[in-house]
């Protein structure tokens, strides 16, 4: 709607962002690394992003990050949370207000088509696929 909104959710994204950083490098971790890995990206995304996304609903006390209707922020926010579940599924425990961000932003009937099986959407990479990958970056 206005510049505010454009910096909230430019702010909203980049911390995404980061979120999203932790969660995409965990499968590329040396095995002697993963543990360690997965134990620090619980801790950042339970101590320190989705506390904050929380609050921010909390605060805004509407449906979206920002404004009243849907937002880049919104799409993006929605992805880190399913991709926190695929790495672990009770990740989202302790934050009631993300928990129904994600029922609510997954039911909108675009987002709903796209998260279906068969769609677009690519699954979570894992183990087995690094090969493959590997392949097609080298």
């Amino acid at each position: 709607k206005d510049l505010k909104e454009r910096a909230l959710i430019d702010m909203y994204v980049e911390a995404i962002i980061d979120l999203n950083e932790l969660l995409l490098t965990h499968t590329f971790q040396p095995e002697d690394k993963k543990q360690e890995h997965f134990a620090n990206l619980v801790d950042k995304a339970t101590n320190r992003y989705f506390p904050v996304f929380e609050k921010v609903l909390k605060d805004h006390g509407q449906d979206f990050l920002v404004g009243n209707q849907l937002s880049r922020a919104d799409v993006q926010l929605l992805e880190s949370l399913l991709m926190a579940e695929e790495c672990k599924p009770d990740i989202l425990a302790k934050f009631p207000l993300l928990q129904s961000f994600k029922a609510r932003i997954s039911n909108i009937p675009t987002i709903k088509k796209f998260l279906q099986p068969g769609s677009q959407r690519k699954p979570p990479l894992q183990e087995k696929d690094l090969p493959r990958l590997m392949k097609i970056f080298h």
